[in-house]
Parts: C-alpha cells; structure tokens; sequence
C-alpha cells in the first residue's frame, strides 16, 4: 500500500524553494521581496504604470483612462507607488493645486517586464480559458 504524504501548509515562509543548505537565507530573501511581488502583482498599479509609461497625467486622467477603478482604490494605488519608488508625485501650488504623477527610473524599468506578461497573457489567454472551462465543468 501506498502511505499517505506528510501533509504540509504553504504559508509565505513555507515557499522556499531553494537548496536546503541556506533556508534561513532563503526564507529571509522570500519575506523582504514578497511586498514588490504583491504590488506588481496588482492588477490595478500595473494598469497605473502603464498609463504613465506615456508620460506624466493627473489624477483625474489616470480615472478616466483606467477602466472600473474607484477614486478610493486609485489614491491608495498611487500611494503605494509612491512609496515604493515607482512613482513621483509633484504638486504646483496653484489654485486648486495640480498634481502630476510620472514613473520615476525604477518604474520606468518596470514597464518592459509588465509589457512582457501582458503578452504572455494575450499569448495564451485561449488555453487559459479552455482550463478553466475544463476545470469548471469538472467541479459543476
């Protein structure tokens, strides 16, 4: 007979997928970069970093050029980005006070890999579909 496999969770710390040799190492490298992956992970910055990889726009552009986002959900996005250095916000003491918002070097760099997986979906969206058609007949 066959025994049953160990059972095993897959929290974040869990994902090492290294040589065992380093794990505290590993595990350390997985935690600090898990933040960058779940902002460019983010469906709503990467559309961000694509609007602005034309140069920089308002924010009452950025809403208007990005489909379905809320006001709410595109202020807590720029302000991620900010934070992690992907954008600059520059504010011109007029009346009301304009904002401009442009990718900074480090975003700028961002746009070839974004470029890269948008293709890769378009690429292979046919596919994904038929599994998840597959998949949801099987489960239905």
């Amino acid at each position: 007979m066959d025994q049953p496999q160990e059972r095993k969770s897959l929290f974040p710390s869990d994902t090492d997928v290294t040589a065992p040799a380093e794990p505290a190492f590993a595990s350390h490298r997985c935690t600090r970069i898990t933040p960058v992956l779940n902002r460019v992970g983010d469906k709503w910055s990467m559309q961000i970093v694509m609007a602005l990889g034309s140069g920089p726009r308002r924010f009452s552009e950025l809403k208007r050029e990005i489909d379905g986002i809320s006001q709410r959900m595109l202020t807590l996005s720029l302000r991620g980005l900010e934070r992690d250095g992907l954008i600059s916000r520059h504010v011109t003491p007029t009346i009301p006070p304009r904002v401009d918002y442009q990718l900074t070097d480090l975003g700028l760099s961002l746009r070839e890999p974004v470029r890269a997986l948008g293709a890769w979906a378009s690429e292979h969206i046919g596919c994904i579909r038929a599994a998840q058609e597959s998949f949801d007949a099987r489960e239905g």
